[in-house]
């Protein structure tokens, strides 16, 4: 499989010449399985270009979308992608059991006078919502996605993709504590995967002034890739003030502390347009 990142930042958008490097949208990615089926995962401002990329194809789009909860950062950019205009868009919605009102609730929450000039109920676009993952398992002909309850306020999921013998797993706005038990459970849901795609938002002296606030500091994902095994560990959920040369800075760190440790675990921070292939 092969994902490209369209967003990487968290909470909200921070665009500007600071963050050109590592981007400035907030959730998207984009994923090619091996079947020649796409999906994407979550629905933040990154979804803006990526809709602009299927436009350019001049392709059909037909496509799973899944969603890990329905904070803003990660679905208010669906009214800006363009396919959900176009009458020959297909789009299977999965993840958190309130994705559909999320996704809705961008256009118009019912309270008001809407957020939006257009209606969801006015969209062209064929979109269902096919709730699989939040009682068990979606399988895409060989590719098995499973999930697993992040901690967060709200809550949502996180998911893990498994295609013949690799596994990707990404766990995003999910706030680990190395004393609960929770983190036990992620170790086993991360454990021997390929690639681990984390929330890494705060650095360490950051976290105690946040907790409860559902993100994890750059340590505590480092140690649930050592924990659980994992092959390559990939910083994510950029905080929207932390600057290319900030992300820069905890990268280098982590590395340092894996050299010192001896650990083959790789180690990356997401980058906006940049792919991984698995």
């Amino acid at each position: 499989m092969n994902i490209r990142f369209w967003g990487t930042r968290g909470s909200i958008p921070a665009p500007g010449k600071d963050t050109i490097i590592y981007g400035g949208n907030t959730t998207c990615l984009e994923m090619d399985l091996n079947n020649g089926k796409k999906l994407i995962i979550d629905a933040g401002t990154g979804i803006r270009s990526l809709g602009r990329e299927f436009e350019s194809r001049k392709e059909d789009v037909d496509i799973h979308l899944l969603i890990t909860h329905i904070h803003w950062d990660h679905v208010f950019g669906f009214p800006f992608f363009s396919p959900i205009y176009n009458s020959s868009t297909r789009i299977l919605v999965d993840g958190y059991n309130s994705c559909m009102k999320g996704l809705g609730y961008s256009f118009d929450n019912k309270m008001g006078d809407g957020f939006f000039p257009v209606r969801f109920e006015e969209l062209k676009a064929d979109i269902q919502f096919i709730d699989k993952l939040s009682h068990g398992y979606l399988e895409i002909d060989d590719t098995i996605i499973d999930s697993s309850p992040i901690h967060h306020p709200q809550g949502g999921l996180g998911f893990r993709f498994r295609e013949h013998n690799k596994t990707l797993v990404f766990l995003t706005d999910n706030e680990l504590d190395v004393k609960e038990k929770s983190f036990s459970d992620f170790v086993s849901f991360c454990q021997g995967a390929d690639i681990l795609i984390h929330d890494s938002h705060y650095r360490p002296e950051e976290i105690s002034d946040h907790r409860g606030w559902g993100h994890s500091d750059y340590q505590s994902a480092l140690d649930l890739a050592l924990r659980a095994n994992v092959k390559k560990l990939v910083l994510f959920h950029h905080a929207p003030e932390r600057k290319d040369s900030d992300v820069r800075e905890i990268t280098t760190f982590c590395q340092e502390v894996l050299k010192k440790k001896n650990s083959d675990l790789e180690i990356e921070a997401a980058r906006e347009n940049s792919v991984l292939v698995l």
